[in-house]
């Protein structure tokens, strides 16, 4: 049997592998970003009683191996008498563990806010939350995009460790193509494709994403002007592309 025959009769089982990696990913994803903002915000309190949990949450599950995070939650939760699903399992592995690193990203990004606007919204009378929801958050938002849309990268690549407690996703299905075909180079190809497909998807829903979190604070086009395919022609554009090459003419 050729491996294009091989690659035909198993791509029914490659699909359900990449809708249960599909399924990791989206589910990893929300997690993590509800923990990366909560551990995050709340790693900047003042306050060590809150501040000193969040902390060590972060760093306990940014020092430990997601492989060592998802043996311990499937393999040793039932010795304890908890039972875990495996989807479950394989997404609070990856929220717990790439919502730890997020935590970071959102509370670099908090931080890198000017201190004159928080303070002018101290004068304000504003609440703290009110100061987070519109002054902070706003403007840290499209900072933490990029870092996050990498995050996002790395979740999805992580969730091949899924194949280890017993879940048939990408990575699994990937694996008995190679022992049908015996062709390591071609499995594992096919494989690599997948993964890229995917993590590029990925990748421009978030770069879509941050233009549009970008142009809402004046810094950047609008998603219909990043979406066109034409360039723009319009006598302002020109205008503007002449002004331009004026000033940095010698």
């Amino acid at each position: 049997m050729s491996n294009l025959d091989a690659l035909t009769g198993a791509w029914p089982r490659i699909l359900d592998g990449i809708l249960i990696t599909l399924e990791l990913t989206a589910g990893g994803a929300v997690l993590a970003f509800v923990l990366a903002l909560t551990l995050g915000t709340t790693a900047r309190a003042r306050s060590l009683a809150v501040r000193g949990p969040a902390r060590v949450l972060i760093e306990f599950f940014r020092g430990t191996s997601l492989l060592v995070q998802i043996f311990w939650l499937f393999y040793v939760l039932p010795l304890l008498g908890y039972q875990l699903d495996p989807v479950f399992c394989g997404i609070l592995a990856l929220g717990l563990n790439y919502g730890a690193y997020g935590a970071e990203v959102v509370r670099g990004a908090l931080n890198s806010v000017p201190k004159p606007q928080v303070e002018a919204a101290v004068a304000l009378g504003f609440s703290p939350w009110q100061r987070l929801h519109r002054v902070l958050f706003p403007q840290a938002w499209a900072l933490m995009i990029p870092p996050l849309a990498n995050l996002l990268v790395h979740l999805l690549k992580g969730t091949a460790v899924a194949s280890y407690i017993t879940l048939q996703d990408l990575t699994f299905e990937i694996e008995k193509l190679r022992d049908s075909t015996g062709d390591t180079l071609f499995a594992f190809g096919i494989g690599l494709l997948i993964y890229f497909v995917i993590a590029y998807l990925l990748s421009l829903g978030m770069n879509l994403l941050e233009a549009r979190a970008k142009h809402k604070l004046g810094r950047g086009p609008s998603m219909r002007e990043v979406l066109r395919l034409a360039p723009d022609t319009s006598l302002d554009a020109v205008a503007g592309t002449a002004s331009t090459r004026q000033k940095v003419a010698p």
